[in-house]
């Protein structure tokens, strides 16, 4: 396949998982965004430049996740290689448990399908598979390609692992504030506290309320303080995130929907419009003292990814999926 644009822009959702509950399976995108523009180099350059979150920090090169994941759908559609530069402007937060790795490798995807001559190569459901392959499970990256809420699952079939994702219409009533620490945690910490076993009890109660939450998420708003109970892995990371699961119980104990954003450590409190004032109340009282969160309350993103062919040699524009 050959490539049909020279430059193109990508911006990418904010996203959490687990939402309580759904551990490993219920995501949500927020409208707060990585921005990434791509340009196709005539030579074998690769130069990466980073402004906002991870300047500084991320690598420069070949290393940069966004650049493997945009060579390996390159490489999956039989598309050339070529030099890049990339310009990166991002707002999600790195090692806060909001989807950055995500984030970055489904921008890196979704610049591929915009640059390459036929999309349709790349189309959702490939870019789901591909960036689950990347992270090794879907509940990112499922919101960060369709945005509003989603239920992501992979099963095994002829001895392949198959991602999969449905998405969900969000209640227009439904806001979302994260509080982010200035803190971070590596997912890879957050999971390993994790027992191999949970009483059977405790299951039964999570596999209640992941379902209860889905109909909170869509239909009714008012049941998700009880819906985003979890007992499957937030109080077992307790040790790992002090700060984040004392704020959790805090929040709950005034009777807010609040829970760890994934692996954590931000806070993630969903409520409804209605509420707000109560909200607003309790988090002025409870983040009182050293500024150690940043509040936020971006939206909820109901569009994904999206990607724009930009005018550039090869003469096109064209807005894609």
């Amino acid at each position: 396949m050959q490539l049909g644009a020279d430059h193109v822009r990508v911006r990418v959702p904010a996203t959490s998982a687990n939402l309580g509950p759904g551990f490993d399976a219920l995501g949500l995108a927020l409208a707060r965004y990585d921005v990434l523009e791509v340009r196709a180099l005539g030579n074998g350059d690769v130069v990466v430049d980073v402004e906002g979150e991870g300047a500084g920090e991320v690598p420069g090169d070949e290393r940069h996740l966004v650049v493997r994941a945009l060579r390996a759908a390159l490489e999956l559609v039989g598309a050339p290689q070529t030099g890049l530069h990339l310009t990166c402007t991002n707002a999600i937060p790195h090692g806060r448990g909001l989807g950055s790795s995500a984030a970055a490798v489904v921008a890196g995807i979704a610049a591929a399908r915009a640059l390459v001559a036929d999309p349709a190569a790349l189309d959702d459901a490939a870019v789901l598979q591909l960036a689950t392959e990347f992270e090794g499970h879907p509940d990112n990256a499922a919101p960060a390609i369709y945005g509003g809420a989603t239920i992501a699952w992979t099963s095994t079939v002829e001895g392949r692992e198959g991602a999969h994702a449905v998405r969900l219409d969000v209640h227009p009533d439904i806001e979302a504030t994260v509080l982010v620490p200035s803190t971070r945690l590596a997912t890879s910490r957050a999971r390993g506290v994790l027992p191999e076993t949970v009483p059977h009890a405790d299951a039964a109660l999570n596999a209640g309320r992941s379902a209860l939450l889905v109909d909170a998420l869509t239909r009714s708003p008012q049941h998700l303080f009880e819906a985003t109970e979890d007992r499957l892995h937030q109080e077992y990371r307790a040790g790992v995130m002090t700060a984040s699961w004392e704020l959790v119980r805090a929040l709950r104990l005034d009777g807010l929907a609040a829970t760890i954003s994934g692996a954590g450590p931000t806070v993630l409190l969903l409520g409804r419009a209605q509420d707000r004032e109560h909200a607003d109340g309790v988090l002025r009282e409870l983040l009182e003292g050293p500024d150690l969160w940043r509040a936020y309350r971006p939206g909820i993103d109901q569009e994904g990814v999206r990607s724009e062919r930009v005018v550039g040699s090869a003469g096109l524009s064209a807005r894609l999926r």
